[in-house]
C-alpha cells in the first residue's frame, strides 16, 4: 500500500473546481498530481505537471479522462506494456 501524502492545494484556477487531489511527485521544480475537478456541472479526473516559475507554478501539461471507458482503454494499454519494463 502506497503511503498517502500531506497535500498541498493544487495551482488549478477557475472555472475548474478541485473536489480532490493527489500529488504523484513533488521537487526539483516540478509538481505532478491527479486532480478531480468538477467544470460547468461536468467531472473529470486530469493529470497535470507544472513547473516552478520563480515563486508561482505553471502549468506544463494537463491530460483529461473524461469518463470510465476511457479509463479503461488507458488502463489497458498501460497495464499491457508493464511487462515491457522490466530487463531480460
Amino acid at each position: 500500500m502506497v503511503k498517502k501524502r500531506e497535500e498541498e492545494k493544487v495551482p488549478v484556477t477557475a472555472p475548474l473546481t478541485v473536489l480532490e487531489s493527489r500529488t504523484l511527485s513533488k521537487g526539483f521544480g516540478w509538481w505532478s498530481a491527479i486532480v478531480l475537478v468538477e467544470s460547468w456541472g461536468r467531472k473529470q479526473l486530469c493529470f497535470y505537471l507544472w513547473q516552478k516559475k520563480g515563486n508561482k507554478w505553471a502549468r506544463k501539461q494537463k491530460f483529461t479522462i473524461q469518463n470510465q471507458e476511457q479509463w479503461e482503454y488507458l488502463s489497458e494499454c498501460v497495464e499491457d506494456m508493464l511487462p515491457k519494463l522490466s530487463t531480460e
